[in-house]
């Protein structure tokens, strides 16, 4: 029996199958509002029969977003166009679907990827950055201002107010985006987190802040609603954030009701040196799950069916994510289920296409409405 298509489950969330499709940006909202493009987007991959779709990083304020072409979901506009693909997207799937909340800090104000990814200038477009600390994150960067008491007031209760929206939008899963060097991330990390007040220096103090923000939304949305975080494991730069501190961070967001741990790394310095490999980022999220009860995703360069099984079955995690190679085969959880002798559900409309020596791999367990 294949591990990779057990049932799972992440708080009162369950799951039929241990495949997470995660969350990857695409740069194409109008001013937060999801468009066509995402409806498209995530329509193909809420066909993919994976256990769980979560959405991309959604901004909890305009300034919080990466790029200007970031989705958010700030306010009623922003709601609004999400429900709209959401709408369209359960007409045909029933795909549990999550959201990533997150605000980029003093990453935020960035061109879209294809467009150089570099700081855009306060007269092209950009926007006054907010971190930790004032700190750049790289050299010629303009510094961000560093937050306030009342500034992180303000941002906790963005969180929350974004979580509301999020459960009224009928997402069942809410991930707190504390990776990749964005503002929850900055705060843990001693090379960005350079605070004298009690919210930097010991470990406790750059843990309080990203603590905060979970507890006010875990404190918020129904306990229906799955709660976790993604975070980076490691800085991937000697005194930096590393596996150590993430699994003291993951323990306490136990103790506090986190569903789950999303275990990716880096992104803080663009001075990192990354070990890449097959499954690269899996030790650290075995080693998170050694230490801690609740769920742990493990994510990175997970490519075939094979890896993510040997993945669940060596005990690296309890659910498999795949991103970039989900977008370039929005099939592959279909040719999982084909490699390892399981079942996937599929729209009716699409069973039909299962290759002759196939026949019994795709199933459907709903009627088109």
């Amino acid at each position: 029996m294949s591990q990779l298509f057990n049932p799972a489950r992440i708080g009162k969330l369950e799951l039929e199958n241990r495949i997470v499709i995660a969350p990857m940006c695409q740069y194409s909202a109008s001013n937060g509002k999801a468009t066509a493009w995402h409806r498209i987007h995530l329509g193909q991959l809420a066909f993919s029969g994976a256990g769980l779709l979560i959405i991309e990083a959604s901004a909890v304020e305009p300034a919080g977003r990466i790029t200007p072409a970031d989705v958010g979901l700030w306010d009623d506009e922003t709601e609004a166009a999400l429900n709209t693909v959401l709408e369209d997207i359960r007409q045909y799937s029933s795909t549990r679907i999550g959201i990533q909340l997150g605000h980029a800090g003093r990453k935020a104000s960035s061109a879209a990827p294809w467009l150089g990814g570099q700081q855009l200038a306060l007269d092209a477009g950009g926007w006054r950055t907010v971190a930790p600390s004032p700190l750049p994150y790289d050299k010629g960067e303009r510094a961000p201002e560093e937050l306030s008491q009342d500034d992180l007031i303000r941002i906790k209760q963005a969180f929350v107010d974004s979580a509301r929206r999020a459960e009224r939008l009928g997402i069942e899963l809410i991930e707190l985006h504390a990776a990749h060097g964005y503002l929850l991330h900055q705060f843990l990390s001693p090379l960005s987190n350079q605070r004298e007040d009690q919210y930097g220096g010991s470990l406790e103090n750059r843990l309080r802040f990203p603590l905060e923000v979970f507890q006010a939304v875990r404190d918020t949305v129904s306990e229906n609603i799955a709660v976790g975080v993604r975070l980076s494991a490691t800085d991937w730069i000697d005194g930096g954030w590393d596996n150590a501190q993430s699994i003291a961070f993951s323990q306490k967001l136990e103790a506090f009701g986190s569903d789950f741990i999303h275990v990716s790394s880096g992104g803080l310095s663009p001075l990192q040196t990354i070990n890449v490999g097959p499954g690269y980022q899996l030790p650290f999220a075995r080693e998170i799950r050694q230490q801690v009860k609740i769920p742990v995703i493990g994510v990175g360069l997970i490519t075939e069916p094979q890896q993510a099984e040997d993945a669940l079955q060596n005990g690296d995690a309890d659910l498999v994510a795949i991103a970039r190679a989900a977008l370039y085969n929005p099939h592959w959880p279909w040719h999982a289920a084909s490699a390892l002798g399981a079942q996937i559900s599929v729209p009716p409309q699409y069973l039909r296409s299962e290759p002759h020596g196939l026949k019994g791999t795709l199933k459907t367990n709903r009627q088109v409405d």
